[in-house]
């Protein structure tokens, strides 16, 4: 169905108390990138939150009904964007009448194929106007994103392109729409999911990557602001992006050279899978 012919009820859960959670997926030319960790974090975000998982909400259903999606709007030679939202039926005020879901799955096409590096300026501060909690439910990808909504506009009204999310124990958990990477010397450090961060589809792959690299050791630990003064390289991951490198945060200049390596291994484990 087109966007503007699909409605949507106003007592839909997700609109009225962000009762929704959603997965953001990269498919390329019909193959559904890292698939399977897409899957099993949508299943164990939905157990977190208590909703109903139906018998039919199979690895192979819903690979199957976005690749329907991809081929109805004919973008089955493309490389798109696609959203699965679940949200839990409506009815009931804080305390719903059903654990059941409904789910919609959108789609948009993207301009580039492969993971490519970014050879712009990508400039960086730090978002201190609100902080996320650390714990299981910020590790979430939930409808309650207005923090990252603000920060957005934060950043677009200082010429920011993006800030970094600081926790309550003002340790930087991650960027707006991304995980963050530290490096200092031979160690690669990224915050570890205790601390709030997100339980991101593309940090798995990075790190999975790291850990068969002898050069590095990769450290889950909580970064303080001022290490970032000191690092050498910092970038941010997504799955759609892929790895994007910082190039300054306030006056710090990065290099990209790990992120470049990085990025090279990304794209021949896409190609491998």
């Amino acid at each position: 169905m087109e966007k503007d012919v699909a409605s949507l009820s106003i007592d839909n859960r997700g609109f009225t108390y962000g009762d929704a959670l959603f997965e953001t997926l990269k498919v390329s030319h019909q193959k559904v990138l890292f698939w399977e960790d897409h899957y099993f974090r949508l299943m164990g975000s939905m157990r977190i939150l208590r909703m109903e998982i139906p018998m039919y909400f199979t690895l192979e259903f819903l690979e199957a009904e976005v690749l329907k999606l991809i081929d109805a709007k004919q973008q089955t030679q493309q490389t798109v964007r696609v959203k699965i939202l679940v949200s839990r039926k409506q009815g009931g005020l804080y305390a719903p009448i059903t654990n059941d879901v409904n789910y919609v799955i959108t789609s948009q096409v993207l301009q580039n194929d492969f993971y490519t590096l970014n050879d712009s300026d990508y400039r960086v501060d730090l978002y201190k106007d609100h902080y996320i909690a650390p714990g299981l439910l910020s590790t979430l990808k939930t409808n309650n994103k207005v923090l990252n909504v603000i920060g957005s506009i934060y950043a677009k009204e200082n010429q920011l392109d993006n800030c970094l999310i600081l926790n309550t124990n003002k340790s930087v958990v991650e960027a707006l729409n991304a995980n963050v990477f530290v490096v200092k010397g031979t160690v690669i450090k990224t915050a570890p999911l205790s601390d709030g961060c997100l339980k991101g589809v593309m940090r798995k792959q990075i790190m999975d990557i790291i850990k068969l690299m002898p050069e590095f050791s990769l450290e889950e630990a909580s970064i303080s602001p001022f290490e970032l003064q000191k690092a050498d390289e910092v970038f941010l991951t997504n799955v759609i992006f892929g790895i994007l490198p910082i190039t300054q945060y306030r006056k710090k200049i990065f290099t990209k050279e790990v992120s470049k390596n990085l990025l090279a291994k990304l794209n021949l484990k896409v190609r491998l899978s």
